[in-house]
This record gives C-alpha cells, sequence and structure tokens, in this order.
C-alpha cells in the first residue's frame, strides 16, 4: 500500500469511527423499541430458533448485555459495535473488485451514511448481523476470485452460515452466487471443483441448529416466514410503496448514486465481467423476490438490508470510475460531495424526532409507536396498580407490550404474553401460584372491547394508564384485574402465519 493508499485508508477508518460514535450516543438516549424488547427476552433463553427468526439477534444482545446490562445502550452496544468488521469486509471486497481504494473508502462510508445501516445497527433487529455477513460474504468471494484458492469457499460458506443464522432472507445467496459462476465464463470452473460444495456444507452445519429447532416444533418459523411468498391477493398498489421507502432508507443522494451505479454496471461502464456480475446478481435477486411479494402485501423497508452492501458499491462506483456526460457528471460530483452530510444530518434529525417529536410539533409520526418514548412512567403506573392490587402476574396481549413491560418492571417480575404462546416455547413459563391469581392484565384500549371474560369468573376493569411522547398522548393501556380462571389461563392457539 503506497502513502496515498495508507492515508485514504486511514481517512476512512476515522470517519468509521466517527459514525460509529455518534450511533452510540444515539443508542445511549433513545428508548427501547418494542421489538428490541421482544429479541431482549429471547437473548435471556438462547435457543437453536425462534418463532420469528435465527437466533442471531439475540446473541448479539447477549453479548452486549453481558457487557454494559439490561440497559438500551446494553441491548445495542455489540450491533453498534458490528459496523466495524463489516465496514473493513465491504472496504476490501470493494478495493479487490474494482482495484480502486477510492472506491473501497466511498463504498464503506456510503454505506455507513444509509439509514438501512445507520438505523439498522444502532436499532438491534436481525437487519444488523445479517449486514455484516453479508459484507463478510462478498469479500471472501471476491478473496475467491483475486485468489482462485479454493479454500476461501470456506469462508463463503461461514458467511453464509452466519448470515441464514441472522435472517432467512440469506436464501437468496445461494442462487446470486449461482447465477455468478454461471454468467462467468472463467468461473465456471467451479462448478466442477468440490470446494463450493464444501462451502455449502459449511454454511449448512452453521445453519444446522436452526432446522432441528424448527423440526422439534412443527417447522413453525418456516412456516411463518415461507408463507409470506404466496400470493393469496392480488395487490399491486403495495408496489408503488417501495421505491419511497427504499429513497429514505438510502437517503435520497446515495440512493441517486446507487442507481447511477446500477446503470453503467448493466451497461458495462465500469469494472471487469466477474465484479460487474457479482454486484448486479447479489442486489438484483433479493430486489426481484421483494417486487414479486409486494404483488400482494405490504414489504417493509428494512427487508431489503441485505442488497445495501452491493448497492453501496455500485454507488462508489458511480461516483468514481464512470465518465458521465457533463449533466450526470455534475448530479454524480454533488451527490458524492453531499451524500455524508445530508445523510448523517438525516440521522440525527431522526433520533431527534423520534426521541422527543419535537420537529412535528408532537403530532405523529412513523417512529411513535416503535419507539418506547414514555415506558417508563408508564410502566411506573402499572407496576403502582400491581403492588396496590396484589397481582401475582402481568399479563399482555401482545409480544410488543410483554416485552417492553418486562424491560422495565421491576427484575423479577411476573410478565407474560396471554395468547400466541408459540413465541415463548424457549422460555420457562410462569409456576402455578403465579398464575392462580390475581392476575393484572395490560392491553391497549379498544371501544367496546370485553377482554377474556370467558376465560376468567371476573375481569374488572381498575383503571386506565397513557404513554405520552411530550404532550402527545401515544397510547392508551387500560389495566384489568382478573380473578378465577375458568380453565387455562394462556391462549395457546398459534399466530397467523403471514
Amino acid at each position: 500500500m503506497n502513502p496515498n493508499e495508507a492515508r485514504v485508508a486511514l481517512n476512512t477508518g476515522l470517519v468509521i469511527l466517527g459514525l460509529v460514535a455518534l450511533r452510540l450516543i444515539a443508542a445511549w438516549f433513545t428508548p427501547i423499541t418494542f421489538d428490541e424488547a421482544y429479541y431482549w427476552m429471547w437473548s435471556k433463553h438462547l435457543a437453536g430458533g425462534y418463532y420469528d427468526h435465527p437466533p442471531m439477534v439475540a446473541v448479539v444482545i447477549r453479548l452486549g448485555t453481558m457487557i454494559a446490562g439490561d440497559t438500551e445502550f446494553g441491548v445495542r452496544l455489540v450491533s453498534v459495535l458490528l459496523a466495524l468488521p463489516m465496514n473493513w469486509a465491504i472496504y476490501q471486497a470493494a478495493a479487490i473488485l474494482f482495484g480502486s481504494r477510492r472506491v473501497a473508502a466511498s463504498s464503506a462510508i456510503l454505506l455507513n451514511i444509509t439509514l438501512m445501516a445507520a438505523v439498522g445497527t444502532m436499532i438491534v433487529t436481525p437487519d444488523a448481523p445479517l449486514l455484516v455477513a453479508t459484507g463478510v460474504l462478498l469479500f471472501a468471494l471476491a478473496k475467491v476470485l483475486q485468489t482462485g484458492q479454493g479454500v476461501w469457499w470456506l469462508a463463503v460458506g461461514a458467511a453464509a452460515g452466519c448470515a441464514l443464522l441472522s435472517k432467512y432472507t440469506a436464501l437468496f445467496f445461494g442462487p446470486a452466487i449461482l447465477i455468478w459462476l454461471v454468467a462467468v465464463p472463467k468461473l465456471r470452473h467451479w462448478l466442477m471443483s468440490p470446494w463450493p460444495y464444501l462451502g455449502g456444507i459449511v454454511a449448512l452445519l452453521l445453519f444446522a441448529p436452526v432446522i432441528l429447532w424448527n423440526a422439534e416444533h412443527h417447522w413453525v418459523s418456516f412456516i411463518k416466514q415461507m408463507g409470506r411468498s404466496r400470493i393469496e391477493h392480488f395487490r399491486p398498489a403495495y408496489i408503488a410503496e417501495l421505491i419511497p421507502t427504499q429513497i429514505a432508507f438510502a437517503t435520497p443522494l446515495v440512493w441517486v448514486l446507487g442507481t447511477m451505479g446500477l446503470y453503467a454496471l448493466f451497461r458495462r461502464r465500469a469494472g471487469a465481467q466477474p465484479a460487474r456480475v457479482l454486484v448486479n446478481a447479489m442486489f438484483w435477486i433479493v430486489v426481484a423476490y421483494f417486487v414479486w411479494h409486494s404483488l400482494h402485501a405490504r414489504v417493509e423497508a428494512n427487508w431489503f438490508a441485505p442488497v445495501y452492501p452491493a448497492f453501496a458499491i455500485a454507488a462508489a462506483v458511480a461516483a468514481h470510475l464512470v465518465q458521465w456526460p457533463p449533466r450526470w457528471q455534475r448530479l454524480a460530483d454533488f451527490c458524492r460531495r453531499w451524500a455524508a452530510p445530508s445523510g448523517i444530518a438525516m440521522f440525527v434529525l431522526l433520533v431527534v424526532q423520534a426521541d422527543t417529536g419535537l420537529l412535528s410539533g408532537y403530532r405523529r409520526d412513523a417512529t411513535v409507536r416503535s419507539i418506547g418514548v414514555g415506558w417508563r412512567e408508564t410502566a411506573a403506573a402499572i407496576e403502582a396498580a400491581r403492588a396496590r392490587t396484589g397481582a401475582t402476574c402481568v399479563l399482555a396481549s401482545d409480544y410488543g407490550t410483554t416485552g417492553w413491560l418486562a424491560f422495565h418492571l421491576p427484575k423479577g417480575t411476573c410478565v407474560a404474553q396471554q395468547s400466541q404462546r408459540i413465541r415463548w416455547v424457549n422460555m420457562p413459563e410462569p409456576d402455578a401460584a403465579q398464575l392462580a391469581g390475581p392476575l393484572l392484565y395490560v392491553r391497549e384500549v379498544f371501544p367496546g372491547d370485553d377482554p377474556l371474560s370467558d376465560r376468567f369468573a371476573s375481569a374488572e376493569k381498575i383503571g386506565e394508564v397513557e404513554r405520552k411522547r411530550g404532550p402527545l398522548v401515544i397510547e392508551i393501556y387500560a389495566l384489568y384485574l382478573l380473578r378465577g380462571p375458568k380453565g387455562e389461563v394462556f391462549d395457546r392457539t398459534p399466530p397467523p402465519a403471514m
């Protein structure tokens, strides 16, 4: 590495460290989301799988809380720090594939300033370890291309296995790699080599605990996630949501660069064939599936997480390797210059808005339900009601409320979701004495609701508590005191597959 390349690498590292530090600060102050609280409960009882996802997110949270305790910061610590190996892998992959340290540096920085990566590592979801595994997978595939050494296929298998332990979306990497090998003549010899298949065995061995867990639990997680692919009701209107949400998650200037880069790679205007095909395959296979999915159901913006490493590399290619006509060159230069400042500003404004509601004048926005602002005060009021009534366990109607209650109520308090017990199959159930009652039931207020009257001799409403962000009332929870269970306290009907 010459002095100029060393300076580029150093500056990139400093920028990445600054962005990670910014996320750590945001992670400290931002209240926990309901999904994070749910996954935090998983982390207390590690298993080979869970109803919703594979186990990697629970492992990430467990490692963080072992270091920093059962706090918002502890839950998020390791997820935020995972950005460091993710960016090293993306930097190295881009440098190998396109032979440019400037492209490598921009790939890492552009990925980091997307809301997908910035929020997706600060707020712990399965997408955080998936992003890291995707970056390492791209690096390992680049090393296969660079060295021609079959042993790198074992690294490919390990990265793919870790991706599968993070989220089932990683299954699309298999077809993407196969298309890469078939489409590039110089790589076809690998189809006759044992090394890719040995890598597949490594991935399968890593994924085996998830398969075994599903086999022991009636394949519930596979059925839930794979069931999403069925088209039962044709609703193409959902396709219209895809582009606006991805522009926001990519940030507008990165999205423009990424789109230009994909176009340039398609038109063979930059990079060698193996690099072009790999980036396109890793991007378009996943995108094609979610376009298909959007024909019948909404596609959540974060589901596109595994395409973002390839998309960031394409954006860097557009910024540095392609000679554009003058008008388009000015656009590319503008986006390259202002992508980082605008992306950082968007992240900071989003965190401020989510934590305070100030920017919208305390009106509702997309963050208001998921970010647990106000839950400490709400939980304190619920705990006061529990202590006053002598309730031996607190029941909730949904998994999000269950997670928030477990996180915020005093340690050791009995908390359980009354329904959808398959979500909690890895966790010990409350004992008979705790369920004998009285029980405090917490659920959002719904007009004309008569909760659990068929399961208890008495279901007395004893009050309501509010969750607020500033002056805005986000939710109102009704509190019911349940006595005299008529039979099974829990409703064990499984949740719907979709």
